[in-house]
């Protein structure tokens, strides 16, 4: 890297990239990722992809949707196969006219000159030349001038004679659309997706969402394996020898799939250690100044997948083979010369089953070679426990029975995981999946990594949370995580956070630098913090709670009764600024409330409704209907109420104080009395990452727990003065709210829209708070969290001594 300034600006080149950039002093901040290398840290670049493949995608649906139009009949399950198959083969004959496997346009040529324009007659034509694709030379006799330019295919591409579906005028315009665009240029990786998206009803609505997209599959198999070729190559540039012993090591890697689609991943590791192999070979041939001879020895067969949907198994083999075609042709634009690029030959061991119920050791089988290495990557199913099958459900508990039996909070993707350990047990294989970041979050944590670990796996390298990105016009929301696992060795282990690459002495399932502790939740704080409880929980039938309007109702007819109500604050009521009241009746108030028809008619309403139910601590309640069932009963003047779920997408917990005419129920949490330099601890920037990691989410928000979070968040011993400087802080930051008066908090704590003031009040907060931690802010949340864990660790250890 070069820096230079003027004082005034600087110029900074990253000599890597080969790109100076330019800016002003003082907007130094916004380009501190320049300097991370500088600290030690290596910037680390996404693989982007091209627009073609999204826009060859949009031009075969519109040719589906016509054959649909046309043939109503066909839009159900029984002709499924048939229609994926037409799109397939459709497919292939545009991108052969393109890429010089057919003559140039000569599938275009014959949909435009030898179809009807009404489209009536296309079915018929498409059938004799599917046929004469599927037919060897040696079988061809009489054949029309019009078929005699297409050669013999085989590869089963055409090999089954399936019906084909009437065409109108407009379909046959689409088939025509599509062969315009240049399908030299598309992705083979996205191919099968492509198709499933059009003709699954289930992926119609945006495609992309389900196609795992390059740059992705390169933060998955860089590291994988890619990481350690390149350096190899970097070591061995003027060594034949040792490039040489790298090609046959290149032979020798075995890439498994056991989730593979329509082959993405398989295909991008293909091309990757292609390019790496013509490297080598125009190095060999600078230094010997001799021409590279013979071809490839990185073979299809090398290449293993599992998948559910027969469609999308057959179609990551033509992918496959299109991956090899495009391989072989910058092979023989470098070098001067390729194989054959007809007929097709089969490739890539793909089968079709369910990978959690398939033995992995039945598809890629233990090599007879100690020197083959096995990688093993993809992007499972995600699905968290709500949203899992009955179907998937017993996958799942097929898994992990011999176990744990504790496997039912877990997401599905976690089942690929512990089939990675039982593989690793007879095959050494080094692994990585894409998975949803609540594996390593929460609850989760415990249930999972302790069966890795304690049978001899460790991660070895992993990207922090990062949000999906693909070719879709909406981008799947997902927050993924990237996590490889491998037997427990000395070798290098990275953490990728942001597009920064740091080195690691171990890491631990939260994806920190840290030892492999694991939080567990706790009954009460392990830190001098105040206990925290649910609010109160009415269970009343909605006898005692009140809108706003029958408050009001209330008041206007019977002004007394003002004093018995109160206002009350759950969740969605303090942060989304929700109006609803309740009856307070203490004990001293019953005469009151029960000469008041419509009250006494609505505690009577409860104590009946408590009577029926079969929970004894409710039955019990119907003793003192006028009450809340589960009350506190704790005396305070104030109280913070925590909502128990928030937006993930808010940088600070929105939490409130109270005064104690305001009721705190159950859907969110509760500290009575506290002091209030504790507001400024939850209201910070340490506190939401910490719960961001242990507590987990539900479904995408984040879910807040009092024993999990809170009880086991970290602090340090605090002076007096620095808790009255955090009270300070806390004043400051409730000023801020309310130096915005009607707005909710919600509308507060809206990343797009929060007010600079409550944000700078935030910012000092945490400014304050982190040098009370480390005498300095934190870099990242990364460091945040390895520092608070750190503390945690030692704190549990001197309590348990």
């Amino acid at each position: 890297m070069l820096i230079a300034c003027d004082g005034d600006e600087f110029s900074v080149l990253d000599t890597k990239k080969g790109t100076p950039t330019h800016f002003e002093w003082k907007h130094l901040p916004k380009h501190a990722d320049f300097f991370w290398p500088l600290a030690g840290h290596e910037i680390y670049e996404g693989f982007e992809e091209t627009k073609a493949d999204r826009d060859a995608a949009y031009a075969l649906s519109k040719l589906y949707d016509a054959i649909i139009a046309e043939n109503p009949d066909w839009n159900n399950e029984a002709r499924q196969h048939e229609l994926n198959l037409l799109m397939t083969r459709l497919l292939f004959c545009m991108f052969a006219e393109d890429t010089g496997i057919f003559g140039d346009n000569l599938f275009t040529r014959f949909i435009a000159d030898y179809t009807s324009g009404t489209g009536g007659d296309v079915h018929r034509y498409l059938d004799k030349l599917f046929d004469h694709l599927n037919a060897p030379d040696s079988e061809r006799k009489d054949v029309p001038e019009w078929l005699r330019g297409f050669p013999y295919v085989n590869g089963g591409l055409f090999r089954d004679k399936t019906d084909i579906p009437y065409f109108s005028k407009r379909a046959r315009r689409y088939i025509l659309d599509a062969a315009e665009l240049d399908w030299k240029d598309i992705n083979p990786d996205i191919f099968g997706t492509m198709i499933q998206a059009i003709v699954s009803p289930a992926m119609r609505g945006d495609f992309g969402v389900h196609y795992t997209s390059v740059e992705n599959i390169m933060k998955v198999i860089h590291p994988l394996f890619l990481m350690s070729l390149e350096e190899d190559f970097n070591k061995a540039k003027d060594n034949p020898k040792k490039l040489n012993a790298l090609l046959t090591r290149l032979s020798k890697i075995r890439v498994f799939d056991p989730a593979c689609g329509s082959g993405n991943f398989l295909i991008i590791a293909y091309q990757k250690l292609r390019e790496m192999e013509m490297n080598i070979f125009q190095r060999l041939e600078k230094l010997s100044g001799n021409r590279t001879m013979g071809f490839s020895s990185i073979r299809l067969d090398n290449f293993y997948g599992i998948e559910i949907a027969d469609f999308a198994a057959e179609t990551a083999k033509l992918s496959l083979w299109i991956a090899e075609y495009q391989m072989n042709q910058k092979f023989k634009s470098t070098f001067g010369d390729a194989p054959p690029d007809l007929p097709l030959r089969d490739g890539g061991h793909i089968v079709t089953g369910n990978a959690l119920r398939v033995n992995w050791l039945d598809v890629c089988p233990p090599p007879n070679d100690k020197n083959i290495e096995t990688y093993i990557c993809g992007n499972p199913p995600y699905k968290g426990s709500t949203n899992q099958t009955d179907i998937e459900k017993l996958d799942l508990a097929n898994v992990f029975q011999g176990y744990t039996d504790k496997f039912k909070n877990l997401d599905f993707v976690s089942a690929w995981y512990l089939r990675t350990l039982e593989y690793n047990n007879i095959v050494p294989a080094h692994t990585a999946f894409v998975a949803t970041n609540s594996i390593c979050q929460g609850q989760q944590v415990a249930l999972l990594w302790p069966l890795l670990y304690y049978q001899g796996l460790e991660i070895s390298f992993a990207y922090t949370s990062f949000k999906w990105k693909n070719l879709a016009k909406k981008n799947a929301g997902v927050t993924c995580i990237i996590v490889g696992v491998r037997k427990s060795s000395n070798h290098s282990k990275y953490i990728f956070t942001n597009g920064v690459k740091q080195s690691a002495n171990n890491i631990s399932p939260y994806l920190t630098d840290m030892p492999n502790l694991i939080v567990e939740k706790q009954s009460k704080p392990i830190s001098n913090l105040p206990h925290m409880d649910f609010g109160d929980q009415p269970i009343e039938g909605g006898n005692l709670i009140l809108s706003l309007a029958q408050k009001n109702e209330l008041i206007k007819k019977h002004p007394k009764v003002k004093k018995i109500i109160r206002r009350v604050s759950g969740s969605q009521e303090h942060v989304k600024g929700v109006e609803r009241y309740c009856l307070w009746i203490t004990d001293k108030d019953i005469p009151l409330a029960r000469s008041i028809q419509s009250i006494n008619d609505r505690i009577n309403a409860v104590e009946e409704m408590r009577s029926k139910s079969s929970r004894k601590g409710t039955k019990d309640a119907a003793s003192r209907p006028h009450r809340f069932g589960d009350t506190r009963d704790v005396p305070h003047q104030h109280s913070i109420v925590i909502p128990r779920v928030t937006s993930e997408n808010r940088e600070f917990i929105p939490i409130g104080l109270l005064s104690n005419q305001e009721i705190i129920i159950d859907s969110a949490l509760a500290i009575y009395e506290p002091p209030i330099w504790v507001f400024s601890f939850i209201s910070s920037k340490m506190h939401i990452v910490w719960i961001k990691a242990v507590c987990g989410k539900l479904e995408t928000r984040l879910r807040y727990s009092n024993t999990l979070g809170y009880n086991t968040f970290p602090i340090p011993d605090l002076t007096q003065g620095q808790k009255q400087t955090l009270e300070d802080h806390a004043w400051q930051i409730i000023e801020a709210r309310e130096a915005h008066p009607g707005k909710t908090i919600a509308w507060l704590y809206n990343p797009d829209t929060m007010p600079e003031n409550l944000l700078t009040a935030h910012r000092a907060l945490d400014d304050t708070l982190e040098k009370i931690y480390i005498g300095r802010p934190f870099e990242n949340d990364t460091k945040r969290l390895e520092h608070l864990f750190k503390l945690y660790a030692k704190i549990t250890k001197e309590k348990a001594t």
